[in-house]
Formats: C-alpha cells, structure tokens, sequence
C-alpha cells in the first residue's frame, strides 16, 4: 500500500482554513494572521504536505529527477563535484535540477524544500555548513539525501569524502618536517563539523606527534573568498605563523599575493599547503601544494551511491571514503 500523497484540500480541511489561506502561508504571502500561519505549519508538520511543483495528474511518480545543492556555484571546488555527479547522472538517465543555496542556511532550507516540491527522487548536497534547520529537513523528508565532499558526524545522511584527519596530519607534518615550527591552520567556521571536528583534529595530531604545543591564536576561521585569504596574511604575520595548512583554494591564493605583497617570499619565507587541488593551484605562482581530493571522483561515487539509495539496493556503508594524496609543487621547501 503506497503512502497517500497529502494534498493542499487535506492541509485545508485539518487546519479548518480555506485552500487560498494554505497557499499563502505556503507561499510566503504576508497578509496572513500569524496565529492562522502557527496553526497551518503544525498542520503541514504533522501531515508532512510537500506543495507539489510537478502536475498531479502524473500517473507515474518516477521523474527520474535529482537534486543539487551547490553552495557557491563559481568555486572550482564545488564545479569539480558537479561534473563528477552530473556524467553518472547522464549515465543513469536522471535529469539534475542545479540549484546554488549562497553559503546561506536560510536560503539552503528554501532550495531544499523548493527541491523536494519538484518531487525529485534524491538530493545531494554540497554544503559544509550542515544546520540544525537542515537536519529537521533531513530527517523529515522521505527522499534519499547524499553528501558529496562533507561529512555527518551523526550518519544520518549517506556521505562521500576523504579522511580529512589524516589529510591534515599529513599536511601539517610535512610542513613540520620542513623545519616550520610555527604552523597555521586556516579553516572555515569551526563550528561546521569538518573543520571543527575533522581539520583541526587532524592539525592537532600532527603537533601532538611533533612535540609541539597547540597555540590556539594560530587556528584561523576564514570566509572562503580570494579577498578574505589576502586579508588574512597581516595576521598570519603577527601570530608569527612561518606556514600554513589552508581549507580552501582560493583562500590560499589569497594568502599567497598577501605575502608577496608584502615582500614575503613564497617558500621560502613561508610556505602554504592547500587544500582542494583545483586548477587554481597551477594557475598561481609559484604553483600550491595541495592535498589532492578526488574531487570528479567524490561527485561521480555521491551520484552512485544516490542512485543505490533511491533503487532500494542494499548497501555496504553509508559513508565511503576515497584515497587522497598530497601533490607537491612550488609553494613548500
């Protein structure tokens, strides 16, 4: 026996408003009493009603249809996921509706339920920045959701990443192995369980096994933009940071034409590991060493994995991880 599918009559007549005053609350519409809008969004709660985007009168419910969510759609990072997650969708004949959330946990709950509206048959979603709000989504809806490149600690959602503990380990050691004992870690908000719980364990081990204390002045919490690394590196300077493990690639541009505008050179007077690997390593001079995340093939396994959840088939793990390597360029000794 398949699940009713709850319409806007079912929300209407529980609630005991008419379909327009269901529509408008649905619709953001304003001209609603707030006591009428608490009243139909309990209902919808209780009912679990998705607005449906897609005409009813679809007899089948398969639009064979999945949903991205890309938080920032012009960083390579993100760019390099989708391709991977596109060609399996293409293989598998899924349609992908694209839609990019600005790094904005509002928004990222808007597009969420916008996506499941459109019934899609899964979503995968890129973010870091995993919110509670999100999580109440998560577990209210009955679609498969990966994640693609970012982790849940509490595997509630299938994931797909790298080991990021051991990435940065092995990051922060070779800068340590360098003769740096003063080594930065330059992440996003710490409070995003990849960065919080992962990188900075990660940093931390390296320290611990180099005989070298934690100095918490030399953790760094930066936006993900160009303009936010080139900021940074004044600071870097004054906590008398001699290196540095970077989150994210363009930060670590940033970072790099911060020293040498400020006449410091790269590596020799200090030296930068980054993160992502995309093509901006090679594009900068001198060229970044980074942890190389295989990103194509993070976004190509989420796809796969999604398509396993939405068949039903059985499956191994709900988080996979894929092998990572560290590629050396110009920017270490």
């Amino acid at each position: 026996m398949e699940k009713q599918t709850i319409t806007i009559y079912d929300v209407a007549r529980e609630a005991n408003v008419s379909m327009a005053t269901v529509s408008r609350v649905v619709n953001g519409n304003p001209n609603v009493k707030p006591a009428t809008r608490k009243k139909v969004l309990e209902v919808i709660d209780k009912l679990d009603y998705r607005p449906n985007a897609v005409a009813r009168g679809l007899a089948s419910k398969k639009t064979t249809t999945v949903g991205v969510i890309i938080p920032d759609v012009t960083n390579m990072f993100f760019s390099s996921l989708a391709r991977g997650i596109d060609d399996v969708a293409t293989m598998y004949k899924y349609n992908i509706i694209l839609a990019n959330s600005d790094e904005n946990s509002q928004k990222e709950v808007q597009v969420l339920n916008t996506l499941l509206a459109k019934q899609v048959d899964g979503l995968i979603y890129m973010g870091n920045d995993i919110s509670d709000s999100i999580r109440q989504e998560f577990s209210r809806s009955k679609t498969p959701i990966v994640l693609a490149g970012s982790v849940d600690p509490d595997e509630q959602v299938g994931s797909v990443n790298i080991d990021y503990v051991a990435a940065v380990e092995a990051a922060t050691t070779q800068l340590i192995n360098s003769g740096s004992k003063q080594v930065a870690l330059v992440t996003g908000q710490l409070a995003q369980p990849i960065n919080g719980q992962y990188r900075l364990k990660g940093y931390k081990q390296a320290l611990q096994k180099a005989g070298l204390p934690y100095d918490e002045s030399l953790v760094f919490e930066s936006e993900t933009s160009y303009h936010a690394g080139l900021a940074l590196f004044a600071q870097l300077q004054k906590a008398g940071a001699t290196a540095a493990v970077v989150g994210d690639d363009e930060v670590a541009v940033g970072i790099l034409d911060g020293a040498l505008d400020a006449g410091v050179k790269v590596p020799d007077d200090f030296e930068i590991i980054t993160s992502n690997n995309t093509k901006l390593t090679e594009m900068a001079r001198p060229q970044l060493t980074s942890i190389d995340q295989p990103l194509y093939d993070i976004g190509a396994v989420a796809m796969r994995l999604l398509t396993k959840m939405m068949n039903k088939e059985d499956i191994d793990a709900k988080t996979i991880r894929l092998g990572f390597d560290i590629t050396t360029r110009k920017s270490t000794r």
